[in-house]
């Protein structure tokens, strides 16, 4: 299990390292946020039916028990991704990212209370460190506080739907959930979509680059990203992997830097608080290495 536990790890770090591109994208689609994030759900829950249909079809079937879990899931989620495509469509990448590293501390008190289990102190304290980091951060952009709650928001469900999926996997394959929610997330969002006065543009004056884009989101950091991710929580919990959560942030704000360059930019605190965050989750990987070792 411990040999486990560090190989997941290992994984879950190159999962973050490729969710660390879906900010990018989020700026490169010149489609509204909601529909972005349905056609990142349409094309994750084909490649995962397909999949499935193909190698594990005992997954496709659906208990009437496990119904309102996987729908909580996908409300969760979908009701995520928009809000971190809006909030980095009307802010910025570098903001909205470092918002997402007080996913750590969020978890620090609700994963215990979920999972009816005592407070861990190196929780706290590692997520307070992050907490230091997102305070210069909020210092100097007290101009965006809209955007700032927005992403705070974004946050709360992520680290809600985590736990919802440490709950999940301990009697579903990840296949299972990853699809269903995906599936529910899918049919939420074309509800919305339906109700409100977003216009559904032709596929055909999507801009090529759209599609590529669109498609990389929908199969490499959602499809095959939502199912691994989904399969670690077996062997780590959901604490570790939010504070871990906390370096897409840095990959994310290093992939803007270098694409589009003075855009992106930032005040020398802002770069103090993000690296306060980064040391919080070096801190949070050695202890976690140490106890497992």
């Amino acid at each position: 299990m411990r040999r486990d536990s560090y190989k997941s790890l290992i994984h879950l770090h190159f999962l973050i390292f490729l969710w660390g591109f879906t900010s990018i994208f989020g700026v490169l689609i010149t489609l509204d946020p909601i529909l972005i994030v349905w056609f990142r759900l349409l094309i994750a829950a084909i490649l995962i039916f397909v999949f499935l249909f193909l190698i594990y079809k005992d997954s496709l079937r659906l208990s009437n028990s496990s119904f309102f879990n996987f729908f909580i899931g996908g409300l969760l989620i979908s009701i995520h991704w928009y809000l971190f495509f809006y909030s980095i469509k009307i802010s910025s990448i570098s903001l909205t990212l470092s918002i997402l590293s007080t996913a750590s501390l969020m978890t620090s008190f609700l994963e215990p209370i979920f999972y009816k289990r005592p407070f861990r102190i190196h929780e706290l304290v590692f997520g307070l460190i992050a907490v230091v980091g997102l305070v210069l951060i909020f210092g100097i952009q007290y101009e965006n506080y809209f955007a700032i709650l927005i992403s705070l928001i974004c946050t709360l469900l992520s680290v809600l739907f985590s736990i919802l999926n440490g709950y999940l996997i301990k009697n579903h394959s990840s296949f299972q959930i990853s699809f269903y929610e995906i599936l529910f997330g899918l049919i939420i969002t074309s509800l919305i979509i339906l109700l409100s006065d977003i216009q559904f543009p032709l596929l055909i004056s999507i801009k090529f680059s759209d599609w590529i884009y669109i498609f990389i989101l929908g199969s490499l950091c959602t499809a095959y990203a939502f199912v691994a991710s989904t399969y670690i929580l077996k062997f780590i919990s959901p604490y570790t992997m939010m504070m871990s959560l906390n370096l897409e942030p840095i990959y994310g704000i290093i992939f803007s830097l270098i694409i589009f360059g003075e855009k992106e930019y930032m005040s020398i605190q802002f770069y103090i608080g993000a690296g306060i965050i980064f040391l919080g989750v070096i801190g949070n990987i050695l202890y976690k290495y140490k106890k497992i070792s």
